[in-house]
């Protein structure tokens, strides 16, 4: 998550990858990288506009980037996006199947003021206050203070207490939150229940909500923390790819640590491999496992 927004200077894709190539319908895209900055142009057979990447949004580690552009003081989200999985440019997910009415259209879509508090709201810290950019003080990605609060507040309480460092003073603790309101609290990024539900976005677009897919599980209780986001994913450390890692987590209660937790008949090593099925996103280019946590069955429709 630290690297869920990315300067141009900095950013790797653009680095390692000095000029990257697309064609889209009737419009040629091309990223340039010039010193320690990039350029972004898109071209039909009559003209070229080109802006300037401002931050790349997205962990190139996991799917990919969006870019940020900038024209006239306002900033544009890229349609066409870096994608992992291809080494490549490909259609910014939601743009997909749409024509772009205009050459500038074609370059990318213009951000309304909720897409930025949205957008740099979750992937970096301190750009917005009260429902305000603050783009000036912006630190990329989520650092500590993103979830846990005020680091200023909190270095205060410790020279006030005469640096007592046992107790973190001032911090927001998320260890012993319900899974309820652990789901809540991630949500607030990767979307709650409510939220996709008041929205109707019930197909297979919202897997990668994952607070939401987790809800529906059918062991899913919102008292226990063994069913909560972080009884199974460290924020402070790299996500885990190696499904044994989470056997653990599934045999606490199903290993007979919880009444009513029936134990797997077939197996008790990855587990997640057979109960949250890894499924692509459309447009996404990458498959995304499936936080719904359920007996699989052959040929099942997705379950919304």
């Amino acid at each position: 998550m630290g690297h869920a927004l990315e300067t141009v200077e900095e950013c790797k894709v653009l680095i390692n990858h000095p000029v990257l190539t697309a064609k889209v319908g009737n419009y040629s895209y091309r990223i340039e990288r010039k010193g320690d900055h990039s350029n972004f142009s898109v071209s039909d057979e009559a003209r070229t506009v080109t802006m300037p990447i401002r931050w790349a949004m997205g962990a190139s580690s996991a799917i990919g980037q969006t870019y940020i552009l900038e024209k006239d003081g306002q900033l544009y989200e890229s349609r066409v996006s870096y994608y992992r999985e291809l080494n490549g440019l490909a259609p910014t997910m939601g743009s997909e199947g749409s024509a772009p009415a205009d050459i500038n259209e074609a370059a990318g879509r213009l951000m309304t003021r909720d897409d930025k508090l949205l957008c740099f709201g979750c992937h970096a810290t301190n750009a917005t206050l009260a429902r305000e950019l603050t783009l000036e003080k912006l630190i990329p990605g989520v650092q500590c203070v993103h979830c846990h609060g005020s680091a200023d507040t909190h270095l205060a309480a410790m020279l006030l207490d005469s640096f007592d460092l046992e107790t973190p003073k001032d911090l927001l603790k998320l260890r012993n939150l319900s899974a309820e309101q652990v789901s809540n609290f991630c949500g607030q990024c990767h979307r709650t229940w409510e939220e996709i539900v008041l929205q109707g976005n019930l197909g297979i677009g919202n897997i990668r909500f994952q607070p939401y897919r987790l809800t529906g599980s059918k062991c899913y209780d919102t008292d226990d923390p063994r069913i909560s986001c972080l009884a199974c994913h460290d924020p402070h450390h790299e996500l885990s790819s190696q499904p044994l890692d989470y056997d653990p987590k599934c045999l606490a209660c199903h290993g007979g640590g919880k009444p009513g937790a029936k134990a797997c008949e077939v197996s008790k090593d990855k587990c997640v491999t057979c109960h949250m099925p890894k499924l692509e996103l459309p447009g996404a280019h990458y498959k995304f496992s499936d936080h719904r946590i359920r007996i699989v069955k052959p040929n099942e429709k997705y379950p919304a």
